[in-house]
């Protein structure tokens, strides 16, 4: 196993010898990983080469579950309904040993599983459903006069019961629409509606239970609130904060096998103080270096970071590698600085791009900083391997957990213990 000393005791290394809680409601631990051809492709896929010929020599290696390759948003929504529950075991199918949950909070203050907290009108079919659609922020609007048709529809503005009823649909929206039936048949070409005939959304409760009977490792995310805070008056930020911890507390799940995840560095600075169990392998998402003239402030931020506590900082893919002169992938300033205090590095999201022979015409913000070098979907494991042995990262978000299973497998990282 690939363990060095920004991983070692921080992150995913703490979780290493806890135990997950005894299987729930029916679900157990998955024993054979099943990677289906994706990984095989992206390898044949790859320029000729020692790296190249590394992979394919695990191509008939048997895959085990890996605690570097983590399920964003289930880990399947390539093809399955984010954060449905079909995504999360299909994630877990794929060898994923970190399910994500990202949170947000219904109109009677329960926790689910949703990307955004104004995401429903685009991840579920609640504009079709009529008396739901009455009840969104913006109901559904038609496309007319030249204007997009739109709508916006929150976690916040349904109860958890009517949230319960909704089927979660592929991400995406057709803005010429000019019905709610077809506003809702947006899914990217490079996408599929194959597994998408109704997803079962998930309460953050039943999250935590499917991941325990499972047998995995849980990163929840609390979304930030698109809402109003105090939420009705007296629901205040923390108090969000502490009802996330208070789940994993209550279903006696331990703080080390709990990733939480923020990208307020006052939600991870809140836990740090007020459970700093959990605290300790929170990760703060960091996505404060977007831009160019940003970017300097970002890689400077990290020492504030860590003098704060923090021990896990999570950046989008771009922010850790830069295209060299002579067409190579290598660290970056950002990624040099971190590994030089000692932060635990984790980093998103793998496969949530179309061909990566796009990206460049595309503009692809997560390859926007190799986007000169990055021709073919193979490149997508050279981009794997820096991460892994230059900018060591602890682990990686992915839409398709079997391309980092794969390359986990291969190299040996985070097939331990769950």
């Amino acid at each position: 196993m690939h363990l060095t000393p920004v991983v070692a005791g921080l992150a995913l290394a703490a979780v290493g010898n806890a135990s997950p809680c005894p299987p729930r409601g029916g679900v157990k631990p998955i024993k054979q990983i099943e990677l289906g051809p994706r990984p095989y492709y992206l390898v044949n896929n790859m320029t000729d080469g020692p790296l190249k010929d590394e992979l394919q020599a695990c191509t008939d290696k048997p895959m085990k579950p890996s605690t570097w390759s983590i399920g964003h948003r289930g880990g399947a929504p390539l093809q399955f309904p984010e954060h449905s529950r079909e995504s999360a075991l299909a994630g877990a199918r794929m060898g994923a040993g970190v399910l994500e949950c990202d949170v947000a909070f219904t109109k009677d203050r329960e926790l689910v599983c949703r990307h955004s907290q104004c995401d429903l009108h685009t991840t579920t079919n609640i504009v079709a459903v009529p008396e739901l659609n009455a009840k969104c922020t913006q109901p559904f609007r038609p496309a007319a006069d030249g204007k997009p048709a739109s709508a916006k529809c929150c976690t916040s503005d349904i109860t958890l019961a009517e949230f319960k009823s909704l089927c979660a649909k592929m991400d995406g929206a057709n803005t010429s629409a000019t019905n709610p039936q077809a506003y809702l048949a947006g899914t990217p070409s490079w996408r599929t509606d194959l597994y998408a005939t109704c997803g079962t959304v998930l309460e953050h409760k039943e999250h935590i239970a499917l991941v325990e009977g499972l047998g995995l490792r849980h990163t929840p995310e609390l979304k930030a609130p698109e809402v109003k805070m105090p939420f009705q008056g007296n629901y205040t930020q923390d108090m969000y904060a502490q009802q996330l911890i208070d789940n994993y507390k209550r279903a006696r799940v331990p703080a080390e096998r709990v990733l939480a995840q923020s990208f307020q560095y006052r939600d991870v600075l809140y836990w740090l103080k007020a459970e700093p169990a959990f605290g300790k392998t929170a990760i703060l998402l960091d996505e404060s270096g977007g831009t160019p003239e940003t970017y300097p402030q970002a890689v400077q931020n990290l020492t504030t970071y860590h003098a704060a506590g923090v021990r896990t900082v999570a950046p989008p893919l771009a922010y850790l590698v830069e295209a060299t002169k002579d067409g190579k992938i290598a660290p970056s300033a950002y990624a040099r600085r971190a590994n030089e205090l000692g932060l635990a590095i984790i980093t998103w999201s793998l496969e949530r791009s179309g061909p990566l022979a796009a990206v460049h015409r595309n503009g692809d913000s997560y390859y926007s900083s190799i986007r000169d070098v990055i021709h073919k979907d193979g490149d997508m494991y050279e981009l794997l391997d820096v991460l892994y042995r230059k900018v060591k990262v602890a682990g990686l978000f992915s839409d398709w957990s079997a391309t980092v299973t794969f390359y986990a497998n291969c190299v040996g990282v985070g097939l331990g213990s769950k």
